[in-house]
């Protein structure tokens, strides 16, 4: 079959090359890799006919200027609507592709700079938000019949209830790895008791408001970019401005609130799940009863560490919220923007709150220890 369509398009003979039928990329489909290789054995001075090409297009034009070597053939019968298609792939052909720009010290400067100014517009807007609601807390002071209390409950729920059983999953495989990790090594020392006291500063000082604010963030924080990211998208924004209705005080203010509100009550729940995961594996790896972990924990956790636990998740889910809606107000009304500034929220709230843990764990270095 390929043998027959390329008789029909291509016949070499004495006189020349002489060409046929149509000359596009649909007639030549089923004939292309044995037309390419009839065509590279055609020698460079001969003769070439085009005059029975019923149509040629761009794809058969190219294939016979790449067969010419890139040079006009010394004998060539073609109309001028056939020179003039082969005359634009020679000029395409000639256009020389730019070079690609050097990089030098300028452009890491100029990258610095980009950089800088795009934190430093991140950071005033952050702080107009910040400022706005401080704003809108004041007035809801003077008139507290305004207050959104049906939106709160609304995203309490969404951020708080809701999180609950994939926090408490995540919590209590957490405890058992920890207290898995810990007990191998404190067998070793004959130390079995001291899994109470890594489980318990680990876990509700350090490790439960940080797991449960990355899990925030990334279920709750990218939900709530995402939705004023649609709203924005969707023009409901400027609506609502339109209508004289305070975005701040109806939108973010509700998400600020609950979350800072759900965050506490989440680190708790998940510290509490996690560290009952702990004595699970301290029960089946050591031996020890629930009595004893029980009773031995307060000793080895003094209760200002669960003030410092609940004192960060309050802290985070400020932050982690504040974040979000930051992010999904700056999203342009195109889809390319609303994914981006999701992403891009997500990762700034983690970022922010490890950089908060670490402020936190410099400023209460000496406070929750055990005697």
């Amino acid at each position: 079959m390929a043998g027959r369509v390329l008789d029909e398009v291509f016949t070499a003979g004495a006189e020349g090359i002489r060409l046929a039928g149509d000359w596009t990329l649909r007639g030549l489909d089923e004939c292309l890799p044995t037309l390419r290789r009839a065509l590279a054995t055609v020698p460079p001075d001969a003769r070439w006919s085009l005059r029975a090409v019923r149509r040629m297009d761009s794809f058969g034009a190219l294939l016979l200027w790449q067969a010419w070597g890139g040079r006009w053939p010394a004998a060539l019968e073609a109309d001028d609507a056939q020179r003039a298609i082969i005359g634009r792939i020679e000029n395409a052909s000639a256009r020389a592709l730019p070079e690609p720009p050097r990089a030098s010290a300028l452009d890491a400067v100029a990258l610095l700079g980009k950089g800088l100014f795009a934190f430093a517009g991140h950071l005033s807007g952050f702080v107009a938000l910040l400022g706005r609601l401080v704003l809108d807390l004041g007035h809801l002071l003077h008139h507290p019949r305004d207050w959104p209390l049906l939106e709160i409950s609304a995203n309490l729920h969404k951020v708080g209830v809701k999180a609950m059983p994939v926090s408490a999953l995540v919590g209590f495989l957490i405890g058992v790895v920890l207290s898995y990790l810990s007990a191998l090594q404190l067998r070793t020392f004959g130390a079995d008791a001291f899994i109470v006291n890594i489980l318990g500063m680990g876990i509700i000082r350090e490790l439960g408001p940080v797991l449960v604010s990355v899990l925030v963030a990334g279920r709750s924080g990218s939900a709530m970019t995402a939705q004023l990211g649609v709203m924005r998208v969707t023009e409901e924004i400027d609506a609502l401005a339109a209508m004289g209705v305070s975005r701040s005080l109806r939108l973010v203010l509700p998400k600020v609130v609950a979350l800072s509100l759900a965050m506490p009550l989440l680190v708790l729940w998940t510290s509490a799940i996690a560290l009952f995961g702990g004595w699970v594996s301290a029960w089946v790896e050591l031996g020890i009863g629930l009595q004893f972990f029980l009773r031995a924990l307060p000793d080895a956790v003094p209760v200002a560490n669960l003030y410092i636990g609940l004192a960060k998740g309050a802290v985070f889910g400020f932050l982690i919220a504040l974040v979000a809606c930051h992010f999904g107000l700056r999203v342009k009304p195109d889809t390319e923007s609303l994914s981006a500034n999701t992403t891009a929220s997500v990762v700034a709230a983690i970022t922010v709150v490890i950089l908060v843990d670490a402020v936190f764990a410099i400023a209460t270095r000496s406070i929750g220890l055990p005697l």
